[in-house]
């Protein structure tokens, strides 16, 4: 029978080339891994609560509070359905699960990212493996943002209006951007069943094109070795085969992952769609994004109010804080690769010490995020005294240039310190050596 298959399949080469490939054992490694189970059991509880889901804004009776026969209580239907999630046996659970596995997955995607940037394994050949796990990070951010306004309470009504503002903000084409991507004005008929086909098809369709495409060439391309794996096999491939040893082990990570993410999701509920209550004129004031967006919100709070006019076009405050600055991070983040221009081998992963430069600049980039996410929260830092009305701008953009450059001057001190100590060690080993002599 094997060899039945293996004469019109060919399952022998696949095993030779694929099914034996070496996979480094290092916990640090495992980063991509978790990100991947993370996408695959979104899907699953995707698959599971779109089973109840109806993508409608149509008005229907709320029975779990009808109201009176003369006025009856009339929410969306996608409201509505989400109560009834909420209402099913383990429908909560299947909320909560797939809410804390699409922030996990992008805070997976996040670390793998800031391993891969810190040892230099973005390097030629890996070019294009960087550049699609951009894109891997971006869309992730998107599909998680049409998630949740899926529910279209009250908060996910104030949410996709801000969203539909800032796509209407482009200038020229704004509003045609905004009514094509929206499926007309804000709040049109469409909207729900425009997002929700971005949601479970168009955007995740991506997301798996993109997997698919990054572990193809990593496969081709091989990981990069461990800084141990030098001292074992000097340039031979250390690890261990994917079918026999590897898949085992991803396997009781994946199980053991899982696990505890249920038992996270068990005790920690997610956006109370009940408390906000339906979509209504009554707006929320000071509405946040996830914790991945928020230094965007942050830019958005910091950038002062103006209004330029360029040849019938409006470039205001919106459009440079939410699309432009971003955009301009964004952009430096895929120009990485064609920042450093260091020639070395990339059979192993790098030292980052041995890189003072490259260190300290990604701490610095990691510090500017962190003072604009915080800069999200002005109008609580406002509320709180911590800062007024007339300083709070100023004194944000101070922190946000001042801190990214203290953090890179800090970083490459310390790295000369850690530097001048080796050095020291390798003279004293030296001078103990010759003594000996």
């Amino acid at each position: 029978m094997n060899q039945w298959l293996d004469d019109r399949l060919h399952i022998s080469r696949l095993n030779d080339k694929f099914l034996r490939k070496a996979f480094p054992v290092h916990h640090s490694f495992f980063l991509g891994e978790i990100t991947l189970f993370s996408l695959i059991v979104l899907i699953i509880t995707g698959i599971l609560l779109a089973l109840a889901y109806e993508p409608s804004n149509s008005l229907v009776v709320n029975t779990f509070d009808p109201g009176t026969a003369t006025k009856p209580n009339l929410v969306p239907a996608a409201y509505h359905s989400a109560l009834k999630i909420n209402a099913m046996p383990f429908g909560d659970m299947l909320r909560r699960t797939h809410h804390w596995m699409a922030n996990i997955m992008v805070a997976a995607a996040v670390i793998h990212m800031m391993r891969i940037y810190f040892t230099g394994a973005f390097k030629k050949p890996r070019e294009i493996n960087w550049w699609i796990g951009m894109l891997l990070l971006i869309f992730s951010a998107l599909t998680a943002v049409t998630g949740y306004i899926l529910p279209y309470d009250n908060y996910a009504y104030n949410t996709v209006k801000v969203v539909y503002a800032i796509t209407a903000s482009i200038p020229w084409v704004g509003d045609w951007v905004a009514q094509a991507a929206f499926a007309g004005k804000f709040p049109g008929a469409g909207i729900i069943p425009r997002i929700y086909g971005y949601h479970i098809m168009l955007l995740p369709g991506i997301l798996l094109a993109l997997t698919g495409a990054h572990m193809l060439i990593m496969i081709k391309q091989k990981h990069t070795q461990p800084q141990y794996a030098k001292r074992l096999a000097y340039k031979k491939i250390v690890g261990v085969p994917l079918i026999t040893q590897q898949t085992p082990i991803m396997l009781v990570l994946a199980l053991l992952f899982t696990g505890l993410v249920m038992l996270f999701a068990a005790f920690v509920p997610v956006h109370p769609v009940e408390f906000f209550g339906p979509p209504s004129t009554t707006p929320i004031n000071n509405i946040k994004p996830d914790w991945y967006l928020l230094w965007v919100f942050g830019a958005l709070a910091i950038i002062p109010s103006f209004e330029w006019h360029l040849f019938g076009g409006l470039i205001g405050a919106e459009f440079v804080g939410a699309l432009v600055l971003p955009g301009i991070v964004m952009a430096l983040m895929f120009a990485v690769p064609m920042l450093d221009r260091t020639t070395e081998n990339q059979y192993y992963a790098e030292n980052p010490t041995n890189h003072p430069v490259r260190l300290a600049a990604g701490v610095a980039f990691f510090a500017m995020m962190i003072v604009m996410s915080v800069a999200g929260y002005k109008p609580e830092l406002i509320s709180s005294g911590l800062l007024t009305t007339g300083n709070a701008n100023t004194i944000l953009w101070i922190l946000t240039l001042l801190v990214p450059a203290v953090s890179y001057f800090a970083v490459i001190g310390i790295v000369r310190g850690i530097r001048a100590l080796r050095e020291a060690d390798e003279r004293e080993s030296l001078a103990h050596a010759h003594a000996d002599d």
